[in-house]
């Protein structure tokens, strides 16, 4: 697969995410109320929509079409978005600016951008349960979905996230915590992907595994972007894990190290596609993407 065509075929799953979250938008969330509003408002800003996009490659590589996973990818969106809308709460990260504009609870106030988040994680179920699959995929999705959001996943990442701002971590906590808070997301897209197309136990495993090291890949360099960027180009504050005191993968390792690491993870997990071929290209594509990227 060449870049170009690779470029594409990520702006096409995009296109789908954003048309197939507008129609349920009008579906689940109602701007008749102020919490439709503002759920509408984080849900809709744009995004680089990563889980999506992996919930369509998945499915698309266990040889199924990807209209198939439309709305799983849309409701694993309307998650993640209900995780944004709470960690840029004062009580959580306390950020101002989200994807270049204010953040939910700075645009609605605390009390509605509360409730939005509520509503979107709801109406993530919502959306599951109704998809147009069969009911064994959708049970599938289901739990795969609040398995990876839960106390054994998103959620406990996010305590361990709080925690590492009180005393410092160490390795084995650090990637415990990303596992958690950043990775349970990932890896439930590309497992959300196999339920929708009923993909092998093989092909699932791989895809597993090669989702745990790029949710690594993605939150390393976020760490790397939270020190050099420029709050311009992530459309949020730079500097802010250092603000609250965090460890990171920087503080640990320095910059080179950081990178480093990243480039081991993003390595591992093109091994993981090894056995998968050529129908694997695109996801290989979006791993080097996800290490390179700028924002």
């Amino acid at each position: 697969m060449t870049c170009e065509a690779y470029q594409a075929q990520y702006r096409a799953y995009v296109t789908m995410t954003e048309q197939r979250l507008q129609v349920l938008c009008d579906r689940y969330l109602p701007q008749s109320t102020r919490i439709g509003q503002a759920a509408r408002y984080s849900l809709l800003g744009g995004g680089k929509r990563v889980r999506a996009v992996l919930v369509f490659a998945a499915c698309h590589l266990a040889g199924a079409e990807e209209s198939c996973a439309v709305d799983y990818a849309a409701a694993l969106e309307m998650l993640h978005c209900y995780s944004l809308i709470h960690d840029d709460l004062p009580c959580m990260d306390n950020d101002d600016m989200r994807r270049g504009r204010p953040s939910c609870h700075r645009q609605y106030g605390e009390a509605i951008a509360l409730l939005a988040a509520d509503a979107l994680v709801t109406a993530a179920f919502e959306v599951v349960a109704n998809a147009p699959l069969a009911a064994e995929s959708r049970v599938s999705a289901a739990a795969i979905l609040a398995r990876a959001a839960g106390a054994r996943g998103m959620l406990y990442g996010q305590e361990l996230d709080k925690q590492f701002e009180q005393e410092t971590a160490n390795e084995q906590q650090l990637l415990t915590l990303h596992h958690h808070k950043t990775g349970a997301l990932i890896l439930a897209a590309v497992q959300m992907g196999c339920a929708a197309a009923g993909a092998d136990a093989q092909v699932t495993a791989q895809l597993e595994m090669y989702a745990r090291e790029i949710g690594l890949v993605f939150q390393i360099v976020d760490d790397v972007l939270d020190v050099t960027s420029t709050e311009e180009t992530l459309g949020k504050p730079i500097g802010s894990d250092a603000e609250n005191g965090k460890t990171t993968f920087v503080t640990l390792y320095g910059l080179e190290g950081a990178r480093d690491l990243a480039k081991q993870h993003n390595d591992a997990a093109l091994e993981a596609l090894a056995p998968l071929g050529k129908r694997a290209d695109f996801l290989r594509l979006l791993a080097g993407g996800l290490l390179v990227r700028s924002k």
